[in-house]
């Protein structure tokens, strides 16, 4: 015999908890059951900014935030109003979970460690009533006179709402598309670029403010801090532009070419400086004189890429300063692959955004079916918002889910 409940959360992540918290809240008599496939629960909470976590950003206008969303940009505008980063703030504060805002805009918690909020959300969990159930997977998933019948690796229920919170777990997404519902497909956004050139895993660890990258397969350009690694380019700048063009980049099976400006300054601009440098500097060793205050081991492999050894800036030729304002300015690199975090994964595509109503985050064509988080065609750039999305579409779903529990209970 199946077990009633009046809404089965499928997802033990953030968006699929936080939901749980705010139905149980607004409709305490209603049965909430969360099934978690994995032993544990919030992994990606846990992991979130290096283990800190990135809980939101300092945005406070749903028009400003709502551009940093690549995908879901038009549909999160409306729920945003409704609740936005001060709003996820408010909460975690009147649970004692204080948070701070850092120089660039990450909020994370004062105790700087992702551990509290887990503690907070599975106290608030236990203090509601939440029924949390871990390594129990979906199975099957049917529609039931009043409502959907769901079988579990453990159990049977019999749910009057669903509220489907996987994020982009294989497993989950085909039985989806099994239960009819149209998916976009999935592809991996929020990557670093593989480059195989020795001479920049070289200087892996060297890393800059202000980079400007281009990607002309596209035209697309991003600015913002740069990280050199052991495989290639990562940073948010990098991050930026794999989340804008992450359709484009997986058409090309993740091999294009980038032009890096190192300085992120105009081409006129690197010119008047380099022949700054050569007028007034002339007797001096160009490798001795890094310009745009260049880290030296940068400084050192760019001039060897424009050709520049051990001269002088009066010994350049003009086809040393052409090339050498050519590498700070565009430098042509090939991207062989990607490499991402996986703990901290994330995914354009997902469920067809046009059959949501994102005023209840229901389906438009299944009644009782709700999503929240990633499991939606909707992505953001690193720094908190993704979470943010999770947390709203959470309470939106939440609010309409309890104003139907309260009418009718299983």
């Amino acid at each position: 015999m199946s077990e009633r409940v009046n809404t089965l959360i499928i997802g033990g992540g953030a968006a699929g908890i936080f939901a749980a918290l705010q139905i149980k809240a607004l409709a305490p008599d209603a049965r909430v059951v969360v099934l978690e496939k994995q032993a544990q629960l919030l992994s990606k909470v846990k992991v979130s900014g290096g283990g800190r976590c990135n809980v939101t950003h300092a945005c406070w206008t749903p028009k400003e935030l709502v551009q940093y969303y690549p995908r879901g940009r038009k549909e999160l505008l409306g729920p945003f109003h409704k609740f936005m980063t001060g709003d996820m703030m408010h909460w975690l504060s009147e649970r004692n979970v204080p948070t701070k805002i850092e120089e660039d805009g990450r909020v994370f918690p004062e105790s700087d460690n992702s551990q509290t909020v887990i503690d907070c959300f599975l106290a608030e969990a236990d203090r509601l009533g939440v029924e949390i159930y871990v390594k129990e997977a979906l199975k099957q998933i049917s529609t039931s006179e009043d409502g959907f019948d769901v079988q579990s690796s453990k159990n049977a229920y019999r749910a009057k709402n669903i509220l489907w919170a996987t994020g982009s777990t294989p497993s989950s997404l085909k039985l989806l598309e099994e239960f009819g519902i149209e998916l976009t497909e999935r592809v991996p956004s929020l990557f670093a670029f593989d480059i195989p050139l020795q001479w920049l895993h070289g200087l892996a660890g060297v890393s800059l403010l202000q980079v400007r990258v281009t990607l002309p397969i596209t035209g697309m350009e991003t600015h913002g801090p740069l990280l050199i690694t052991h495989k290639g380019l990562s940073g948010p700048g990098i991050l930026k532009l794999s989340s804008w063009a992450a359709d484009e980049l997986a058409a090309a099976e993740y091999q294009f070419r980038i032009l890096l400006n190192w300085v992120d300054a105009e081409m006129d601009e690197i010119q008047a400086v380099i022949k700054k440098a050569r007028a007034e500097q002339g007797a001096k060793k160009v490798l001795a004189t890094p310009l745009f205050s260049l880290p030296k081991r940068l400084w050192k492999a760019l001039l060897i890429a424009a050709g520049i050894r051990d001269e002088n800036w009066a010994d350049l030729t003009k086809v040393h300063l052409s090339d050498l304002r050519e590498t700070l300015g565009a430098h042509d690199l090939p991207v062989k692959g990607k490499s991402t975090h996986k703990a901290e994964f994330v995914t354009a595509g997902g469920v067809e955004n046009k059959f949501i109503d994102f005023t209840r985050m229901e389906h438009r064509q299944v009644p009782g079916l709700f999503f929240a988080g990633e499991v939606l065609n909707i992505d953001a750039l690193t720094g908190g918002f993704n979470f943010q999305a999770a947390w709203t579409t959470a309470w939106i779903a939440a609010h309409a889910i309890a104003e139907k529990s309260v009418v009718t209970q299983p």
